[in-house]
């Protein structure tokens, strides 16, 4: 039986969803593209330098794309199991897109600030809250529409769905400690960001290849 208040026509409502959802991540992962300004070359400085120089910021342009192209991977991959939305799944989504949409803003100021030894923490502590609200939307997202089979469809393979939910669960802890890592050292809670996406890029692999 669909829960009380959902929309029962499948396809309908979550086709809607997942555009305005498509666009929003559009929208986040080409902004990134702003981390990359005209190169001011100083006197006797070559663009060859100035290139070099901006190195923080192509290492935080790959980061941030490939993590929220891996998470776009894995909201879509959700709703190969989600059959309906109601209104509360609808305000859940949007608050999980709001996080999204703001990765790019503390994405540019590791790329501006990680040299810096009294703004690295800054900033590299910003970017770790923003992932691990994101996670934390991400996994109440999910464990919304799939508890008690909520709002999945009635053909959803309970082996991915139980694997999704395992993958899940320590995002938010992860990027927690994460988090906290950057209080230590900048840069290496900088490459433990990209691991996590390393982590998810393997175990999106893994749970998607179970429905095979």
């Amino acid at each position: 039986m669909p829960h009380e208040g959902a929309v029962s026509v499948r396809g309908v409502e979550t086709a809607r969803l997942e555009t305005f959802s498509d666009g929003v991540f559009a929208i986040a992962i080409t902004l990134l593209v702003l981390l990359f300004e005209r190169p001011h070359l100083s006197a006797g400085e070559t663009l060859g330098h100035a290139l070099l120089h901006q190195w923080p910021s192509y290492a935080s342009y790959v980061v941030s794309f490939v993590t929220i192209g891996i998470i776009w991977v894995n909201h879509h991959t959700l709703f190969r199991h989600i059959a309906r939305a109601d209104r509360l799944f609808l305000f859940l989504n949007v608050l999980f897109l709001m996080a999204v949409a703001f990765i790019p803003y503390p994405t540019e100021l590791v790329a501006q600030f990680i040299r810096s030894a009294d703004d690295a923490r800054a900033a590299a502590l910003l970017y770790g809250i923003t992932m691990t609200v994101m996670a934390i939307f991400l996994n109440t997202l999910w464990q919304y529409a799939s508890r008690g089979g909520r709002l999945l469809a009635v053909d959803a393979d309970p082996r991915e769905v139980a694997g999704i939910t395992r993958s899940y669960w320590p995002g938010a802890f992860i990027y927690g400690a994460a988090t906290l890592v950057a209080l230590w050292s900048p840069v290496a809670s900088v490459i433990v960001y990209a691991s996590i996406a390393l982590f998810y890029v393997l175990s999106s692999s893994l749970w998607s290849g179970s429905a095979s």
